[in-house]
């Protein structure tokens, strides 16, 4: 058998399970997106009326439509999330590849960061509400400590919240690959930039940041990605009072609104291409690889 005729052999089962389980979703998703609904049924009929709500009082330059708005606060949180996460993992993924010297040490001390993922989702999130709400343990702690005069109301079912929620749940999606791209470094380059003269910091910007780019890329697509699509953390964490893209099709599809959270999951994921072309980019991800 030639090489050529085996190698597609061999991809094969794996292309069909992509295909099943990843291409035709994401095909019926758009085809439905150009659906007609009405009250009681679906018909299968070619309209762009579910785009035209989704973008309906764009046009005006007087206000932002809801759709904007929408996609300002969603934006928001992925930015936050990102610089947040982006300064935690660069700083422990640095500490655990330079600083920590021993293999068992780094495994260790890699295996305790993992140890949030040891719980669902929703139960770490959960876990926030007895500390942050009006009678939580923070509240409690400034009150009786004199710090604040009345319980702080922005610490639970706000922005600060959500931000909180969305580094606590992603940060490990930074913190690896970064943690990858620099136990790749050769630590040659390490030394030759003390021995000549730079300091900690200059050979952390000029050596270590560049050559662990890579993996601030495929970290940042992670939290970018995970962030714009997220739902459940906004409608926990912000107590189902902060909008976002996917707490939009959330509420559409729970409403049977199909043919609207199709075209909204659409634009959403072409918003979400363009932010990842973007970052590519920036750094030519096949060539670093």
């Amino acid at each position: 058998m030639k090489p050529q005729i085996s190698a597609w052999l061999q991809a094969g089962p794996l292309a069909a399970v992509f295909a099943l389980f990843f291409v035709v979703p994401l095909v019926l998703v758009v085809v439905v997106s150009f659906w007609q609904a009405t009250d009681y049924e679906l018909i299968p009929a070619f309209t762009t009326q579910a785009y035209a709500d989704v973008f309906r009082g764009c046009g005006d330059t007087s206000e932002l439509c809801v759709t904007l708005k929408t996609y300002g606060s969603t934006l928001k949180f992925a930015v936050l999330t990102w610089a947040l996460t982006l300064a935690i993992g660069f700083t422990i993924a640095y500490f655990l590849a330079f600083h920590v010297r021993t293999t068992l040490m780094q495994t260790v001390l890699f295996l305790v960061c993992t140890v949030p993922f040891w719980t669902s989702n929703v139960i770490r999130m959960i876990s926030w509400i007895p500390l942050l709400g009006r009678n939580g343990l923070v509240n409690q702690t400034l009150l009786a400590t004199g710090a604040v005069d009345r319980p702080v109301e922005w610490l639970l079912f706000s922005d600060f919240s959500v931000v909180l929620a969305f580094v606590h749940l992603y940060t490990m999606f930074m913190i690896v690959p970064i943690f990858n791209s620099m136990m790749r470094i050769d630590r040659a380059l390490i030394e030759a930039a003390r021995d000549s003269g730079a300091s900690a910091w200059q050979t952390i910007r000029h050596v270590v940041m560049p050559l662990s780019r890579t993996g601030v890329l495929i970290g940042s697509i992670f939290i970018l990605a995970l962030v714009m699509g997220d739902f459940v953390t906004v409608g926990v964490m912000g107590g189902q009072q902060i909008a976002s893209v996917g707490k939009t099709i959330q509420v559409q599809a729970g409403y049977l609104q199909f043919p609207a959270a199709a075209a909204n999951a659409v634009v959403l994921l072409a918003v979400v291409l363009l932010m990842i072309a973007a970052l590519m980019r920036l750094v030519d991800l096949r060539r670093e690889l």
